[in-house]
């Protein structure tokens, strides 16, 4: 009985870090397919079109995150993650009808971001899943934490690689490039899902411990309440943001690049954007990692406040000296690394990967401290304000197609800016008066 429960424990576990892995594809499958659509529709606001796939799957978290927290309570862990799934084959099948449609591609950018839509519910359903779920497989206390960090670390490979496929696949992408290009890709997502779906259906998972409250327990007051919780949201709204729009501002930037400038060889400006996003994604997994060996001795607040520093200084660098100079950097292929000539840009912007890597945690930790019994309710407006991984982005964009591709960066630069205010000030707490047993 013990061998076949382990049994059935490993198997889960493993179905729950290919889910890691794919709501990070889902994710980050955005940005290098926006490039598609940037060109095929071209004009003044091209960059912004680009982008509305990747702000239709945010959009989803505003309205699916404090639902999803409710689905947890009402029909358990298993269910949800059941449910969030089937969800996602549907999105992922909706983008891969969107290729069929020739010339029609108004219909076609249409029905590409009603699947970016209802991926977003998929990947919304799942973020509320799979962290405790890993937790409960893994018995809590330091084996679940365990599991939680080998997750994100496949979840960070995945947004690694995911932006490599995509670039290898397209290669450059012209007016005639289509999403029919890229259903390679959406078809083995499609396989997964269906087959994570199969898997977790026959695997028995009980769900933890409730407690005493639920969805519908009203308290005296809400996180709301709590000065440094209702800031530490706003951090939440653009964090979310700046990380998803440096790197994905940066692929159209270098993309879209039609004459040498800083070293970049237009003729494959693609996928070189496609590789120098990837090492962007992969120095969070590096972050991430290393973020787990210090975290228990250096606090949140001093890790934001250093983070947070040095991402204002290489945006500002970025900003500054765009195609100046170009430099050789190491850019993550999938099977390694290579040097590749890049804009002194491009580097400086890359590098952002790491100081974003930490600050999820570290601003979740300092804007829950002392919450007590309202840390459930403030996780499902986490969630919600994901939101801002889609908004922020969007208006990253509309800049960019206003006036330049660097000058945009401001967005992120005055996002930075804030997260360090938070870290130094907002994240104190003032409401210690409030009762929260």
């Amino acid at each position: 009985m013990q061998t076949t429960k382990q049994n059935s424990n490993f198997i889960a576990i493993i179905t729950m870090m290919f889910l890691y892995a794919m709501i990070s594809f889902v994710t980050n499958l955005a940005a290098p397919v926006g490039v598609i659509w940037k060109s095929a529709f071209e004009g003044d606001n091209a960059n912004t079109v680009g982008m509305l796939g990747n702000a239709m799957n945010f959009l989803a978290y505003l309205f699916m995150g404090i639902p999803a927290g409710r689905m947890l309570t009402k029909v358990g862990y298993k269910r949800t993650a059941l449910i969030g799934i089937g969800v996602g084959l549907l999105g992922v099948f909706t983008q891969f009808c969107s290729g069929f449609f020739g010339d029609e591609k108004v219909v076609g950018f249409s029905i590409y971001l009603l699947g970016a839509f209802i991926s977003g519910f998929c990947v919304c359903m799942l973020n509320t899943v799979v962290n405790p779920m890993l937790n409960l497989l893994g018995g809590g206390g330091n084996r679940g934490n365990q599991l939680n960090m080998i997750g994100g670390t496949l979840n960070s490979l995945a947004g690694t690689l995911t932006p490599l496929f995509v670039g290898a696949l397209i290669g450059q992408v012209t007016k005639t490039t289509s999403m029919v290009d890229v259903n390679i890709v959406l078809t083995i997502a499609m396989v997964v899902f269906a087959l994570a779906f199969i898997i977790l259906l026959f695997v028995p998972i009980s769900d933890p411990e409730m407690g005493k409250t639920s969805a519908n327990t009203v308290f005296e007051r809400s996180p709301w309440a709590f000065r440094h919780f209702t800031l530490g949201a706003i951090a939440i709204f653009v964090y979310v943001g700046v990380e998803v729009g440096i790197p994905g501002t940066l692929i159209y930037y270098l993309s879209n690049i039609t004459e040498k400038g800083g070293g970049l060889d237009p003729a494959k400006a693609t996928a070189i954007a496609g590789s120098v996003a990837a090492t962007y994604w992969f120095l969070m997994l590096v972050g991430r990692f290393l973020g787990g060996f210090i975290a228990d001795k250096i606090s949140s607040r001093v890790l934001m406040t250093a983070t947070t520093s040095l991402a204002l200084v290489l945006i500002l660098v970025a900003m500054v000296l765009g195609k100046s100079a170009a430099v050789a950097m190491p850019v993550f292929t999938g099977a390694g690394f290579e040097m590749v000539t890049v804009p002194v840009c491009a580097l400086c912007l890359v590098l952002c990967g790491l100081c974003t890597s930490v600050m999820w945690a570290s601003i979740f930790n300092l804007a829950t401290e002392g919450l007590g019994k309202y840390t459930a309710a403030a996780s499902g407006i986490f969630m919600m304000m994901v939101v801002g991984g889609g908004l922020i982005p969007l208006l990253q964009s509309y800049i960019a197609d206003q006036t330049n591709y660097l000058l945009s960066y401001t967005v992120p630069l005055l996002g930075v800016a804030y997260m360090c205010f938070y870290a130094l000030v907002g994240s104190k707490n003032v409401n210690t008066d409030i009762p929260v047993e």
